[in-house]
């Protein structure tokens, strides 16, 4: 092998977490020789991107995938804080439940985010249940690899100072979002919220959650949610695709959002 052929080929070593078929729902999946379905590139996901080859080493020894269906529970409110979790394939919900028993979407997970994070830095019980809106992969640190990479990885520890305050901003405006008392602001606000700016100066928001999954993060029914983006789609403030929504004119949407 030539010596570019064989860098090519550690580099690819480097960013693949090579599992057997997962099992049955829930069940971990097994590390054997030879059984090599599922190739995870870890480099892709942004909390790991930076690793060294001896971090990342570690990490690919001690991960775990598991799959869920659709609406099954990823992780319990209440339960133990024993890993960090990635998603790779698939959405994601958080939700917590009220004490009647209805279940309130707190936000939405793509795939390359991670979560669990904060019961695994405090050994605290999970604060929320997180549910499958898709068929998911997910894939599993324990705890204590988990610990050594915020202690001892400056690029992990970065991301992760970064991401809890961009959490603690978010919290704070969604729960100013909630206190709207009018149902249209609160929609457009939510909608205001989510979008990311692209390139050039499109607006976008990727991973449109169901009108149903939208009613229940923002405390409405899911008719209204459908009569105020078709309202915005009417007069030409947004545009809807496959899965995503267009900002056409963010200008509008946030005046429309403003009390």
């Amino acid at each position: 092998m030539t010596t570019t052929k064989k860098k090519q080929a550690d580099a690819i070593a480097d960013e693949l977490v090579t599992t057997a078929p997962p099992g049955p729902a829930g069940a971990d999946a097994a590390l054997e020789p030879g059984q090599v379905n599922l190739q995870v590139h870890l480099r892709k996901i942004p909390l790991l991107a930076e690793l060294s080859e001896e971090e990342m080493q570690r990490v690919k020894a001690d991960m775990r995938i598991r799959q869920y269906a659709k609406r099954e529970v990823v992780l319990q409110k209440g339960a133990s804080g024993d890993s960090l979790l990635f998603l790779l394939s698939g959405s994601l919900q958080v939700v917590d439940i009220t004490e009647d028993g209805r279940a309130i979407g707190l936000r939405m997970l793509a795939p390359g985010d991670f979560f669990g994070e904060i019961a695994v830095i405090n050994g605290s019980m999970r604060s929320a249940s997180v549910v499958a809106l898709t068929p998911v992969l997910v894939a599993l640190l324990p705890r204590q690899t988990a610990l050594h990479l915020f202690a001892h990885s400056p690029s992990v520890a970065n991301h992760m100072l970064r991401f809890l305050a961009a959490k603690v901003q978010r919290d704070s405006e969604f729960r100013a979002l909630l206190s709207i008392h009018n149902t249209s602001r609160r929609i457009y606000t939510f909608i205001d919220l989510l979008k990311e700016k692209k390139e050039g100066d499109l607006h976008v928001v990727e991973n449109l959650p169901t009108h149903q999954d939208i009613a229940n993060m923002i405390n409405t029914s899911r008719e209204t949610v459908t009569r105020a983006l078709l309202t915005l789609t009417q007069q030409g403030i947004i545009k809807k695709g496959t899965h995503r929504l267009i900002i056409v004119d963010p200008e509008a949407l946030q005046k429309l959002a403003q009390p």
